[in-house]
């Protein structure tokens, strides 16, 4: 199911909701940076990657969709771990106001759905997971470890 392609992603074809835990562990082994982003459009899953993600990292609560409240704290064995969602955010100056910087500079595992409209608080590298809807029940999933800012596709809806 699973590749490790020329530019260095891992990539998953035919994923179904069967198959997260393993696409989740293999994201997992193949992460080198705190800062990671999930791209992909309204509907696509991931909320549902991330939430695997969370669990398969070891934390002691389940992941939900922080939509409201922007961050999700989770502990684990591995320490913190932050799950945003961003989509609220309408100015940048909103998430300077609720600190998101020092998030960003804690050194705590980051998953950040709708970064780019954080993207001047981002590192200048991240690890970045592009989902693609392929069927209704399908997606494919590529993960780059390593991504200058400068290099992502960002998904403007």
């Amino acid at each position: 199911m699973s590749s490790l392609t020329e530019n260095k992603s891992i990539k998953f074809e035919g994923v179904g909701l069967a198959d997260l835990p393993k696409v989740a562990s293999e994201i997992l082994a193949h992460a080198k940076l705190p800062v990671n982003l999930l791209q992909a459009p309204m509907g696509s899953g991931k909320t549902t990657l991330c939430n695997e993600l969370i669990k398969q990292w070891g934390s002691e609560s389940p992941g939900s969709s922080p939509t409201f409240s922007l961050i999700e704290e989770h502990s684990g064995p591995q320490g913190t771990l932050f799950h945003v969602d961003a989509y609220r955010i309408d100015h940048e100056e909103e998430a300077y106001d609720f600190g998101f910087e020092e998030y960003i500079e804690s050194g705590h595992i980051m998953w950040i759905e709708w970064a780019q409209k954080v993207e001047s608080f981002l590192p200048y590298k991240v690890g970045v997971v592009y989902i693609i809807a392929e069927e209704q029940h399908t997606r494919t999933i590529e993960f780059f470890p390593e991504v200058a800012i400068s290099q992502i596709q960002w998904n403007h809806e």
